[in-house]
């Protein structure tokens, strides 16, 4: 069996729920609180004893890789890389299938939406053939939830339960001793069609691997934070900008702006007779003239002006502008705008 820890990111979904953020870029290409989606995901592995030697397995869709490889390259150069192309959306277990020669020995599996925040630095100390990090959530129904024995055990994984007493909630986030012997339950998944509208799902297979013998665990976790939605992703953009991403006592230093803690500006970014704040997330090349902005992203190189904005993600060179308004407003008027 190969010594070599491996971290595997599939990251081929189509992200739907991102557009129209998505149709021009894969989404872990989107930026928050100064930097990409996917730079937070590769943070996040640091404290794994083998961290500097490990080697990352990025499964892409078809054409990411014009986008994702180059940027590998110039922001991640020190990195071992490795990328397989999912070419048609046959699920999680089938993204992983197509790397198998690649995750043979020890590995971890995160999805490239999923962020944690968890100490790693058990791993090279781990027994047991498995572990996978949950958060108890308030309602676990549109998850997967792991079902654990009197052992502590993970005795089976279930997507989307109906009921709510288990709150156990897997985050998308896994560590496989023996890479080897997910490849071979994923095998037998496929062979047994074991899928939901044609999608091989990764929990179904970690069954299979229960159900021959293997022996998992769940390890809690804190923080659990989502890029997926418009909406979770604002929310991660705004843990990260409370907890260690905010910039704005440099940002303040700019004429004519008034910034409301926390926020991040790019540098390279181009603030004019703006409030900004709080949770705003600026990338570099962006113009922003006359405008109110709140709890927002802005990409690289977009432009804004005459705007008041608020819970609003701007892509990259988008221009959004407005106009002054004049108002002539009788007693007891009620506007909204």
């Amino acid at each position: 069996m190969s010594k070599i820890f491996t971290i595997a990111i599939p990251m081929a979904g189509l992200g739907t729920r991102m557009r129209p953020q998505t149709w021009s870029k894969p989404k872990p290409l989107i930026h928050l609180a100064g930097r990409t989606v996917l730079d937070y995901v590769l943070d996040q592995f640091q404290s794994i004893p083998r961290f500097k030697d490990a080697r990352f397995v990025l499964i892409l869709g078809p054409h990411q890789d014009e986008q994702v490889i180059p940027y590998m390259k110039e922001n991640h150069p020190d990195k071992e890389v490795h990328y397989v192309i999912q070419e048609e959306m046959r699920g999680q277990s089938d993204a992983l299938y197509l790397a198998k020669e690649y995750l043979q020995g020890p590995m971890l599996m995160a999805f490239s939406d999923t962020l944690i925040e968890s100490d790693l630095s058990f791993l090279d100390d781990e027994q047991l053939d498995g572990v996978a990090w949950v958060k108890q959530v308030p309602d676990p129904r549109r998850f997967g939830v792991a079902e654990v024995n009197e052992n502590g055990h993970v005795s089976r994984l279930i997507e989307k339960p109906k009921e709510m007493d288990n709150n156990l909630v897997v985050v998308g986030f896994y560590y496989f001793k023996n890479g080897n012997k997910l490849m071979l339950a994923i095998e037998q998944q496929i062979k047994e069609n074991i899928a939901l509208n044609e999608e091989y799902f990764l929990a179904d297979a970690i069954n299979l691997m229960i159900k021959d013998g293997a022996v998992m665990r769940v390890q809690p976790v804190a923080v659990w934070l989502d890029a997926g939605k418009p909406g979770t992703l604002l929310e991660t953009n705004r843990h990260l900008l409370e907890n260690g991403n905010d910039n704005s006592s440099e940002a303040a230093k700019r004429k004519n702006v008034t910034i409301l803690p926390p926020v991040y500006i790019h540098p390279k970014a181009e603030i004019k007779n703006c409030v900004i704040g709080p949770f705003v997330s600026i990338s570099q090349g962006a113009v922003i003239e006359d405008t109110i902005l709140k709890n927002s992203i802005v990409e690289q190189d977009a432009i804004i002006t005459n705007l008041v904005l608020e819970n609003s993600l701007i892509g990259r060179t988008a221009a959004v502008r407005g106009r002054a308004e004049t108002m002539n407003i009788g007693d007891n008027s009620w506007i909204e705008i």
